[in-house]
């Protein structure tokens, strides 16, 4: 595991979710104000603050400090459809999820 800053890692959470701050502030139930404080500053989250980010996010402390360690056992194709799940607002992952059972056969 290599050294992760946190406001960097935040940055790189929302570009790969395609996700602008304010939908960060939203699904992480921070004032958006917070937020922008804290992404504009050099102070680090404090560990409520980072706790809220990543349920926000919908990962674990694990996920935002090493990124890539649920990966390595992964396919390519395993990692896109993670990737595309994880970028979906939670309404469109329960459909994406009964989709995949509709084509399973799992209805």
């Amino acid at each position: 595991m290599t050294d992760i800053n946190p406001i960097e890692r935040i940055k790189e959470l929302c570009a790969e979710r395609n996700w602008s701050y304010y939908q960060l502030a939203k699904s992480s139930d921070l004032p958006y104000s917070t937020l922008s404080t804290l992404l504009n500053s050099t102070n680090l989250p404090s560990l409520t603050t980072l706790a809220k980010i990543c349920s926000g996010f919908g990962i674990s402390f694990a996920d935002f400090f090493d990124p890539g360690r649920d990966l390595r056992f992964m396919s390519d194709g395993q990692i896109e459809c993670l990737s595309l799940f994880n970028a979906l607002p939670d309404e469109k992952k329960q459909l994406a999820i009964a989709y995949m059972k509709g084509l399973k056969g799992d209805l």
